[in-house]
């Protein structure tokens, strides 16, 4: 099996006006990339809950108060190799001063 053939699926969520620039940087750094598509990703809306410290700058809601706001998770992927460049986009794109990004190694599917 080829390295270069692993995928990394990517999740995070944001405020739906973050979601169409975050998918430009995440194309832009190589991931959601499907044969001749680009942008390829799920996203669903829900609810995103946080409490920030007296220390934190948060993008929206109030200090020292849990807080409930709407939020989009998005769902992508891209080669292994290009994983730390898709973050780093995200990272650099995303309002909030604390995204929370999974990283989840995919399965090969002629390894199944």
């Amino acid at each position: 099996m080829r390295e270069d053939s692993r995928q990394i699926m990517i999740v995070t969520t944001a405020p739906p006006e973050a979601v169409a620039p975050l998918l430009d940087a995440i194309a832009a750094a190589g991931g959601g990339v499907l044969g001749a598509y680009t942008h390829c990703a799920f996203t669903h809306p829900g609810t995103g809950r946080f409490k920030p410290g007296d220390q934190a700058n948060p993008y929206t809601g109030t200090k020292q108060q849990v807080n409930a706001v709407d939020e989009v998770r998005i769902e992508t992927f891209c080669s292994r190799q290009a994983a730390r460049a898709v973050v780093a986009a995200i990272r650099g794109a995303h309002p909030y001063e604390e995204p929370v990004i999974y990283l989840i190694p995919l399965l090969v599917e002629d390894e199944l």
